[in-house]
């Protein structure tokens, strides 16, 4: 009995079905005529047509049982994704904090003297005023400096401190509540990584922004100024594709977060995209030096070397084929050991080969200076000597850079 009742109302519903579609072609007809006719009146009409409640409609013109069959109203919303806006965002974060330096000089010569221009750039570490940047941007110690904020306003700028150890330098404005840069962790960095930078390029063209990628890490550079007057070697910086021109010294290099992960030190000369910065990691101890104590102070050892690669110790048939070898400069007060230093209380001697800062290996990746600036001033460090074909261990207290 339940058989029959399900497979009779089964066969209903089919019935039911078969005029369910008969009922949905007339209504699809009848909707096409109207379409058609809407048409015929007006374009836009037609579209007003379909875009209401066709149930309402069927419902009218007998056809009740689909009134379901409505057509919903939808609406799109177009949405446009830019890759720039996080530049934009970047830009906009930092640039106020970002300050062109410029210095002049007035030069004496047997026939007259002459006034001197140089620029550069730096950033605000602090809203009282301090300013982070490169030390040969404001190394002469006869030139006045200026300090150009975004907006055109001028600040007389004088010279806090000199890295003693580092191409860094700190100068200083008189001005409260200025916008200060966010610090990043160079130590995060991966090669590939989107930067910008933002400088004083060419002396000329105030924060100009510049962007590119992480090229390399850790690379060591010997950099020297326009002139050739000076130079220095430079360890573990950040090499960059940004373009870095004359007088982006001393700006930040900043992450896709707003933050400073770097200081644009220098371009490689003759070369395209080639640009290296010192990571922020390695001035921090700097910065937190200058806000504690007014200045920049570095633990030293206070010998001159030449670094061992395996290539000079095969060459020279050293007995190390890494470390620091301590050698006297060319200069007759060039010592290899400074007079009264740490390492000449410690012992150390020239022709001594240094290998290791409290078991930390000196090699190309990692310098002596950059293994003895990771401890402070008044600390004990235990060095790995290599003196006279033996080898022995010497414990040196880190005294002040001078």
């Amino acid at each position: 009995m339940s058989k029959l009742e399900y497979e009779d109302s089964s066969m209903k519903e089919y019935v039911a079905d078969k005029k369910n579609k008969g009922a949905q072609l007339a209504f699809i007809v009848i909707i096409v005529i109207l379409i058609f006719f809407a048409g015929a009146v007006g374009g836009i009409g037609g579209v007003v047509l379909l875009s209401q409640n066709n149930g309402e409609l069927a419902t009218k013109i007998g056809l009740s049982r689909f009134k379901d069959l409505a057509i919903p109203t939808t609406s799109t919303q177009k949405i446009t994704v830019e890759e720039s806006n996080a530049f934009i965002d970047v830009v906009n974060k930092v640039s106020n904090s970002v300050v062109s330096i410029t210095q002049k000089s007035t030069v004496q010569t047997i026939l007259g003297s002459y006034e001197t221009q140089a620029a550069g750039t730096g950033f605000i570490i602090t809203s009282d005023g301090l300013i982070l940047t490169n030390k040969h941007v404001v190394s002469d110690t006869n030139g006045t400096y200026t300090v150009i904020m975004r907006d055109g306003k001028t600040y007389d700028a004088k010279v806090q401190s000199l890295d003693p150890v580092n191409d860094l330098a700190v100068i200083k404005v008189e001005a409260r509540n200025l916008p200060v840069v966010e610090l990043g962790d160079s130590d995060q960095l991966q090669v590939g990584q989107w930067v910008i930078t933002v400088g004083n390029a060419l002396g000329q063209f105030q924060n100009t922004v510049t962007s590119g990628i992480i090229s390399a890490k850790g690379r060591k550079i010997d950099a020297s100024s326009a002139s050739g007057s000076s130079s220095e070697t430079l360890s573990d910086l950040l090499q960059t594709d940004a373009a870095i021109n004359s007088g982006n010294s001393g700006g930040p290099l900043v992450n896709l977060a707003g933050q400073v992960i770097g200081i644009n030190t220098a371009v490689a000369s003759g070369a395209q995209g080639i640009g290296f910065a010192i990571p922020i990691n390695a001035a921090k101890s700097a910065i937190d030096s200058i806000k504690k104590t007014g200045r920049i102070i570095r633990p030293y050892l206070g010998v001159r070397y030449f670094e061992i690669t395996p290539s000079v110790a095969k060459q020279s048939s050293l007995p190390s084929d890494h470390g620091a070898l301590v050698q006297r400069g060319r200069g007759l007060t060039d010592f290899a050991v400074v007079p009264g230093s740490p390492a000449d209380k410690a012992g150390i001697a020239e022709n001594d080969i240094i290998t290791e800062v409290n078991g930390q290996i000196i090699n190309e990746d990692h310098s002596l200076v950059q293994l003895v600036q990771q401890y402070q001033v008044g600390e004990t460090v235990t060095l790995k000597v290599v003196s006279k074909g033996e080898t022995k261990e010497v414990k040196v207290k880190l005294e002040e850079s001078r």
